[in-house]
């Protein structure tokens, strides 16, 4: 049971870094059940997939999208065919693996759930689990525990099925070591490219190109609808820099939410690893703790000398380059056996041979971190006070949701009543605005609303997110609109001629390519040779890189050639390959892991595959595909 709680940790971590965040409004329960009277988007085995249950989780989707790029991404792509159907798919998958782990007896009992609980940091205080703030951190997320740990028992099942077939894979070690020496293989690589400016004096477009290319492609010329908008911004940060908090107060208010601010004690240590596996024989493991052991007398001697002899004596390949240095990291971070003894040692202590399953380890304390209240106190203001502004700022809310809609010809009164400055926001169209504040969809969808661009009403009270309302009102409205021929035919003639430009520098690089494979003496100005390897590919990517080493190497030189992104061709000669001669232990254990994950990963869908064949999944193909 301790293995499972040790190895689970980081999951409980992710689970909190993303529940709390797209289930603020709705509730863990909602997500997994759905709301009663709801129509249902798909069943299986008979089990519902209610339409709200798949919007949430497509809303989830989404968020985790925008996050990802920053709130700039097409809204279009948010909300394609192929993401619903990528979100469907997923809670499919959830439920028939839900369903094969409660047959097969794969459960999280309740001592296991708690005890993981209880051990993250975000529910302890004075380092011990408070059920108080258990409770309250959920509630401010509008959960319940029982939702909570329902969803927590369903991650770590559905965890506990992947584990047992990444576990069941097998990677024998000379297909690892295989793998890596072509991976580590170099290629000696220049190039020489086929510019299509060289080929411009040549084209010769027809008469009306242009303009059969334009009457043929209106969609790229269009515009897009555009509205100019002022609005209104109602922020809990606004309020909080309203009220004043005494030192006293920030104290306080420090001291009994300190867990929440301390980032905790970090260590920074150094290590020696001498690597052994743990299915070697008594004497392979007696023989590594014996060259450990003569390690720690030689830098218990001679401390200052611990670095050199890191990067000498070392396996671990990622730290031996840095004499050893581990960098900073929190307790828990690293395994058990490492991890106890760090924070147990004083500051230049050495330690060792402490045994890991990776061998033996000595090991270095070189600094120990915490954060006091001078590091935080910004955010430990910011925070109080917007704590003390809370309900001042939902009494505000409420009030500007009022004034908006009831006096919805005009921003003006709520810009009075609430002391608020009306701000001019630019232009905006459907898929986004340059202004972070009014790139929120469902603000976008509220501007372009008939009422709103028609009625010349207000927009709705928007929330954009990070307690900040919003409120708009459109001054200038421009439909959708496709561009003059007589504005662009310039444009578009140049985009022809470029294109045929490629087009037949593309033609004459092939054929170079072919003489030069025939053998042919062909006078070209190649690049520098450069070493390319598959992990430091020199600036190559894609099909050139994947040419490079798909050139038939048997002799020498090799080429290869492809077009490239900006058009045209780039011929590659290869005129040396050198093969690695070692491979590590540790680096062979890595790849062999990362194999063993992919392999496990690949049966654990072979079999999902085979359970959708079997099971009784049904799809109300015009309700997924029916926008929200």
């Amino acid at each position: 049971m301790i293995d499972f709680i040790h190895n689970h940790k980081k999951l409980i971590q992710i689970v909190l870094a993303i529940i709390f965040l797209p289930f603020a409004f709705f509730g863990v329960d909602s997500y997994f059940r759905g709301g009663g009277g709801d129509s249902n988007i798909a069943s299986v085995g008979g089990q519902p997939i209610t339409e709200r249950e798949f919007a949430l989780a497509l809303q989830e989707r989404q968020n985790f999208l925008r996050r990802m790029v920053g709130g700039r991404v097409d809204q279009a792509s948010l909300d394609s065919p192929e993401l619903r159907y990528a979100v469907l798919d997923g809670i499919v998958r959830q439920r028939l693996l839900i369903n094969q782990a409660l047959r097969g007896g794969v459960l999280v009992s309740d001592q296991q759930l708690q005890q993981i609980i209880s051990e993250q940091p975000a529910f302890q205080d004075s380092g011990r689990f408070s059920r108080a703030r258990y409770e309250e951190l959920l509630r401010r997320q509008n959960m319940s525990p029982v939702g909570f740990e329902n969803s927590l028992r369903r991650d770590l099942m559905l965890e506990r099925m992947s584990d047992a077939y990444r576990a069941t894979a097998i990677v024998p070690d000379a297909v690892a070591e295989r793998l890596l020496r072509i991976n580590s293989q170099q290629r000696e690589v220049s190039q020489s490219v086929v510019e299509p400016g060289k080929f411009v004096a040549q084209v010769r477009l027809a008469d009306g190109a242009a303009k059969q290319y334009y009457d043929a492609h209106q969609n790229e010329f269009q515009v897009a609808e555009q509205a100019r908008l002022e609005y209104l911004v109602l922020a809990l940060d606004t309020v909080a820099s309203q009220v004043e908090v005494g030192a006293d107060e920030v104290k306080q208010f420090y001291e009994q939410n300190a867990r929440q601010y301390a980032r905790g004690e970090e260590r920074q240590a150094s290590h020696i690893l001498i690597t052994v596996d743990a299915k070697a024989s008594a004497e392979e493991k007696q023989a590594a703790r014996a060259k450990a052991e003569r390690l720690l007398k030689q830098v218990r001697q001679n401390p200052a000398s611990f670095a050199e002899l890191a990067g000498k004596n070392s396996q671990d390949p990622g730290s031996a380059a840095k004499g050893g240095d581990l960098g900073f990291f929190p307790r828990g971070a690293m395994v058990k056996s490492f991890d106890e003894a760090v924070f147990q040692m004083r500051v230049g202590e050495i330690a060792g041979p402490v045994e890991s399953q990776f061998g033996y380890h000595i090991i270095r304390l070189t600094a120990v971190r915490g954060r006091g209240l001078d590091e935080v106190k910004k955010q430990v203001e910011l925070d109080l006070k917007r704590q003390k502004a809370g309900k001042k700022f939902a009494e505000l809310a409420e009030q500007f949701n009022n004034l908006v809609f009831e006096q919805g010809d005009s921003l003006k009164p709520a810009a009075d009543a609430l002391k608020l400055t009306i701000q001019a926001g630019g232009w905006v169209s459907r898929n986004g605005s340059d202004n972070k504040l009014l790139n929120n969809q469902k603000l976008l969808q509220a501007v372009f609303s008939e009422d709103t661009v028609k009625n010349k009403r207000n927009t709705e009270v928007i929330d954009v997110g990070d307690n900040t309302l919003v409120a708009a009102r459109v001054i200038e409205y421009k439909p959708a609109s496709v561009r003059p021929f007589a504005e662009i035919s310039a444009e578009i003639n140049q985009r022809l001629t470029q294109q045929q430009a490629a087009q037949l520098a593309a033609r004459h690089g092939r054929e170079l390519l072919d003489k030069l494979k025939q053998g042919e003496g062909i006078a070209l100005g190649w690049s520098a040779a450069r070493l390319v390897s598959r992990d430091n590919a020199q600036g190559y990517a894609g099909t050139a890189l994947t040419g490079i080493f798909k050139a038939d190497i048997g002799k020498l030189p090799a080429y290869a050639g492809v077009e490239n992104a900006q058009g045209g061709f780039v011929l590659l000669k290869v005129t040396r390959v050198v093969d690695s001669e070692t491979v590590g232990i540790a680096k062979r254990k890595a790849v062999s892991e990362e194999l063993r994950q992919v392999l496990g990963q690949e049966e654990l869908n072979a079999y999902v595959a085979s359970l959708k064949l079997k099971a009784d999944v049904k799809v109300q193909q015009d309700r997924l595909e029916k926008k929200q």
